[in-house]
């Protein structure tokens, strides 16, 4: 059976990565791209990659909550639909996406930071008591693209610019979907693609480096967009949004500070694919119950070029 696509609000660097990846999937037949911003012009025009050629990636249903919105985007329009919408991200929560009619693509740095928690949740070593302090690596295409001059190339390059040091409202989908209260920082950094999040853990109780493998592993082993990478050999020891640019994987790892009680959690992912466009593609796959690694199983390229 194929299923048809529209995608709404086509313009920007998530519905150009959403149109590329439905354009190529097997399951989906792609009949209608829309935007407001540039109304009239053909997809080619605004993306070229695709001259030949409903999930939602905005932030309009990612908290659970009226009052979530409330405190963190200035209230919500339909609050009437919020319990209908399922958070998109599979490894969280596959039951609940199946047959889901509204989807609520998470935020790229949540995206990152949940994945690089989550195992700690799953095995009982965090329970929402713990001090969390996230401090997040994004790239330019974060902004959008209507980023402003504060993305443009002059003004990024060559950067480490802390833009969101306190208050980011990605850190209300983690206690959403977590139970977790943590802290962010966030720095703009000289990449296009890419969110690195280093998650500083100070648990209540020790914990070994063999139950972090065990959560790790517990958490991951089945799951087929997400690779464990944790201090091994060669230059890539820990997770590296580089290694995963154009993807829709996810690269987590930790390491472990005994003496300072300290787990140190690592997650990298694609910001347009894994945090927006392919996390999109593979929560409407578990949805619509087809198989969840349709249009998303290629790899990433190596070496990758200077953004």
């Amino acid at each position: 059976m194929t299923y048809t696509a529209s995608v709404v609000g086509a313009s920007g660097f998530g519905g150009g990565e959403l149109l590329r990846l439905l354009a190529n999937h097997p399951e989906f037949d792609l009949v209608q791209a829309t935007s407001r911003s540039k109304d009239g012009k053909t997809v080619g025009y605004v993306h070229p990659n695709l001259r030949d050629t409903v999930v939602d990636l905005s932030a309009d249903f990612r908290l659970p909550s009226e009052d979530g919105y409330d405190e963190w985007y200035d209230g919500h329009e339909r609050p009437d639909l919020l319990d209908d919408a399922v958070y998109a991200l599979p490894e969280l929560d596959r039951e609940e996406l199946a047959g889901a009619d509204l989807i609520a693509s998470g935020g790229c740095n949540a995206t990152a930071t949940i994945l690089g928690l989550l195992p700690l949740v799953e095995d009982g070593i965090l329970d929402g008591d713990e001090q969390i302090v996230v401090d997040l690596k994004v790239g330019s295409s974060e902004g959008g693209a209507g980023g402003g001059e504060a993305a443009s190339h002059p003004e990024r390059s060559g950067v480490v610019r802390p833009y969101a040091p306190t208050g980011h409202r990605h850190e209300a989908e983690i206690g959403a979907y977590l139970g977790l209260d943590v802290s962010f920082t966030v720095h703009a950094v000289d990449m296009t693609r890419g969110a690195s999040a280093t998650c500083h853990v100070f648990p209540e109780e020790p914990v070994s480096k063999g139950d972090l493998w065990g959560a790790y592993r517990g958490s991951y082993e089945d799951e087929p967009f997400v690779d464990l990478v944790a201090g091994g050999g060669g230059v890539y020891r820990y997770p590296e949004p580089k290694a995963v640019a154009g993807t829709n994987r996810a690269e987590v790892g930790f390491e472990l500070d005994p003496g300072n009680r300290r787990i140190v959690a690592f997650s990298a992912i694609d910001n347009v694919m894994k945090g927006a466009a392919g996390q999109a593609v593979h929560a409407a796959n578990v949805a619509l119950g087809i198989d969840e690694t349709a249009g998303l199983t290629f790899r990433g390229l190596h070496p990758v070029g200077a953004p």
